[in-house]
């Protein structure tokens, strides 16, 4: 079932995740209080407040969201007590847009805050870390993240191995238990610098004493689990899918029940309560199922709504905001062909 959770980053399918790759930044994005639904008896915003609420919107906790969070504590909890061979590992795979990125730091932030609310006066400790693997991965800058995230100083002149020594020392004295490692599908294998990094990486997994996630674009279909090297990974990690919501599955219709937790949570004087998930058909063909687009298209649409005064949301208002690419290119070919048919 799809629930409202707190709120948090917008569930667009690809947060602003360069502001959260080094450890202070990821400790505030933590720490911020999410942006907030109206609540009864709650004195009226203004517009300004409003404009800036739907912008940052709610993150719903889908089914993804649920199975790694549960998956994550469950592997963590394992990992403390295997020491001999490599912990096992997650992957979240999933089309673009479609809320890895968003379940990713939304697991990583409630592992944050549990560290915190347990650590006694002084516990300098870092329970979490989050590292984007860069365009065209080599060995020695995926370890530079992994350096930046905490901090540790690299010199031009050092080598591969001089940062990963220092990573793997601060890592391991930081008492790192969760690290959340973005865009893996970047890392290519096939290529000689790509095996490299691919390598260093299992070298980590096998040094650090930490539960490791990866996210990346339909991951099972890249060269990740191509080879020697794909084996070795898909062997140590369980499997994720991040997929576009299906309108029905069974007696249930989770896309509408989706629709419903973001109408819920608009601030709108003027919305009418259940009008869109009377339009469920419509979003779904128009989004294609994907949660990130479909969160946008409603972000939008508020916006838009408060910045004209109509405050409410219609299909004649949705015709009018353009999607992301892969969205549109979905949506207007079946639109057209619903045109001709008429």
């Amino acid at each position: 079932m799809v629930t409202p959770a707190r709120p948090s980053l917008p569930d667009d399918g690809e947060a602003a995740t360069g502001t959260v790759t080094t450890f202070d930044a990821f400790a505030l994005f933590a720490h911020a209080a999410p942006p907030t639904p109206p609540q009864p008896g709650q004195a009226p915003r203004s517009v300004e407040e409003r404009l800036a609420y739907h912008s940052q919107f709610v993150t719903v906790r889908t089914p993804a969201i649920e199975s790694l969070a549960r998956q994550v504590r469950t592997l963590m909890i394992l990992g403390r007590h295997q020491q001999a061979t490599a912990r096992p590992s997650l992957i979240v795979t999933g089309p673009a847009t479609t809320g890895k990125t968003t379940a990713l730091l939304q697991v990583g932030r409630t592992c944050h805050l549990a560290h915190t609310r347990r650590a006694a006066p002084g516990d300098d400790r870092v329970p979490v870390a989050y590292v984007l693997v860069p365009p065209g991965a080599t060995a020695k800058t995926l370890a530079a993240e992994f350096a930046r995230y905490l901090g540790i100083p690299v010199a031009g002149r050092m080598t591969t191995a001089q940062i990963t020594t220092a990573v793997c020392h601060t890592y391991t004295t930081a008492g790192v238990a969760l690290v959340l490692i973005d865009e893996i599908h970047r890392l290519n294998p096939r290529t000689s610098s790509g095996a490299e990094a691919a390598d260093w990486l299992k070298d980590l997994t096998e040094r650090i004493g930490a539960t490791f996630v990866y996210a990346g674009i339909d991951v099972t279909a890249s060269t990740i689990f191509s080879g020697v090297r794909g084996a070795q990974l898909a062997g140590r990690a369980s499997l994720i899918d991040c997929g576009a919501l299906p309108a029905r599955a069974g007696h249930r219709e989770p896309f509408r029940e989706l629709i419903a937790a973001l109408e819920a949570a608009l601030d709108l004087t003027a919305h009418r309560p259940g009008s869109l998930p009377r339009l469920a058909p419509y979003l779904h063909e128009r989004t294609a199922g994907r949660i990130g687009s479909l969160s946008r298209l409603i972000r939008q649409a508020a916006i838009e709504a408060i910045c004209d005064g109509t405050e409410r949301i219609t299909k004649t208002l949705l015709d009018t905001i353009a999607l992301d690419h892969l969205a549109e290119e979905h949506y207007r070919p079946r639109a057209h062909r619903g045109h001709r048919g008429r």
